[in-house]
């Protein structure tokens, strides 16, 4: 039994921030990374940012600077961040998780989307 459940999506105006969040829960050990991705309509599906279990961050280049993931391991999980949007950002987030379900068995869960919609 293993969930990502995701929150924070909506509408905002160019400019505006929103923070998106992604709790695991479940049967598993820890979490060896986690990320957000997006999915634009005609495009395929892009990394956004990712923080791994060291907490080494990285981010695509369209989102530098403005968009900031981080984590809070005694909630297993994960935000992201997300200051002077613009609708180029338009796009449905995923939340991607690497968990240790057993003691050498690494599984990669989806959430199942939330969309963020910047307007103007």
């Amino acid at each position: 039994q293993v969930q990502l459940v995701e929150s924070g999506g909506g509408l905002v105006q160019a400019g505006g921030s929103l923070r998106l969040s992604c709790l695991a829960s479940g049967r598993f050990f820890s979490i060896n990374a986690m990320m957000w991705y997006r999915q634009a309509p005609g495009k395929k599906r892009e990394l956004v940012a990712i923080i791994t279990s060291g907490g080494n961050t990285n981010y695509a280049d369209s989102v530098k600077g403005r968009f900031t993931i981080s984590r809070d391991n005694a909630k297993n999980t994960v935000y992201l961040q997300m200051n002077g949007l613009k609708p180029e950002d338009t796009a449905v987030y995923y939340c991607n998780a690497d968990l240790l379900i057993e003691s050498s068995l690494l599984h990669n869960y989806w959430g199942r989307g939330t969309q963020v919609t910047v307007s103007s």
